[in-house]
């Protein structure tokens, strides 16, 4: 009978659960980042209507991410968790205060929707930020004594953990400006546009900064990319990136308007691959790894039957809801 690296096939499928929920839920909360950008109601409104559709569907990835994490790896789940108790709490509120605005927006009266249009961002930066936050801590890792979280309660709390938090409200507001010049006309596609070019230099500065420092402060992600060995595989990662972040600068103009949103999420995906390549295979860093985290072989087997029935509809439900409501949205009523 094959046998199966069951902890890794796990820990691919709760990665791209996550990164899935990065470039889904990531333009919905970047249009609540860019929102005070944009001072004009009607087009506040187009803003919001280009994601009403899908954006609940979004977070599904997130949830499958969690489940994922608890159901393989429960003992990373436990670490993490109680390592993160701060900007997992801020996370969940922003996520919730950003659905109550989004909903509450279109029902209040005209008075009122300035409050909710203000919550709006408020709940997408803090959950924006908070998720940035917690990216940074586990790069930085946690210290584990007996299989449990043996840190204080702010050990999250770092200048590098800061830095990650405000370079992934720059991600997000890039793929909020991409998917909007992707679906929106006229004035708000111009000022969206606009805002492309200098928030991928800052993103990748960021992105730069972020793989400087995490060699020097994790000996084991040093040695791998500094290893002569190595090199020519890793190699292509930093260059095809950079090749990306030029085809993007580059397609601010194109009239191809989804050719900007492409390149953002290869940009994205890019920069995911090769911090996953560099922890790997410790998913409790600097030192755990998947198969010390891992559940037992039965419940793996078990739980994964449940995820190759289910992420196969996802895929399909979530496919469906972008072909339908593809195109322009060119009114508050609805697309073309």
């Amino acid at each position: 009978m094959m046998n199966f690296d069951l902890p890794s096939i796990w820990a691919l499928i709760i990665g791209f659960g996550l990164m899935m929920y990065v470039f889904l839920d990531g333009f919905d909360l970047g249009i609540g980042l860019l929102s005070p950008l944009v001072k004009n109601k009607h087009e506040r409104d187009i803003m919001v209507n280009s994601v009403a559709p899908v954006w609940d569907g979004n977070e599904t990835w997130l949830v499958l991410g969690g489940a994922g994490l608890l159901a393989a790896f429960p003992m990373a789940y436990s670490v993490i968790l109680s390592a993160l108790y701060g900007p997992i709490l801020v996370m969940l509120f922003g996520l919730i205060l950003r659905g109550v605005a989004f909903e509450f927006r279109f029902k209040a009266t005209e008075s009122h929707r300035p409050l909710w249009d203000k919550l709006f961002f408020v709940g997408s930066f803090m959950a924006t930020f908070a998720q940035g936050v917690a990216m940074g801590a586990v790069i930085i890792g946690f210290p584990v004594e007996n299989g449990e979280f043996a840190g204080g309660s702010l050990d999250w709390l770092t200048p590098f953990s800061l830095f990650t938090g405000c370079s992934l409200l720059f991600a997000y507001g890039l793929l909020g400006a991409t998917w909007l010049v992707v679906k929106t006309e006229h004035n708000l596609y111009k000022q969206m546009r606009k805002l492309i070019k200098p928030l991928t230099i800052l993103l990748a500065l960021c992105m730069l900064g972020i793989s400087i420092y995490t060699p020097l402060i994790n000996a084991d992600v040093k040695a791998m990319w500094f290893n002569w060995s190595n090199i020519v595989y890793l190699a292509p990662l930093p260059i095809i990136t950079g090749i990306f972040v030029l085809l993007l600068l580059g397609s601010v103009n194109s009239s191809k308007h989804y050719r900007p949103f492409i390149y953002a999420l290869c940009m994205l995906f890019m920069g995911y691959l090769g911090l996953c390549i560099s922890l790997w295979p410790n998913i409790i860093p600097p030192s755990v790894s998947i198969y010390e985290a891992a559940a037992p072989e039965s419940s793996l087997k078990f739980t994964l039957v449940g995820v190759v029935i289910i992420v196969p509809f996802i895929l399909a439900y979530t496919f469906w809801s972008y072909y339908v409501f593809r195109g322009k949205v060119v009114d508050t009523e609805g697309y073309h």
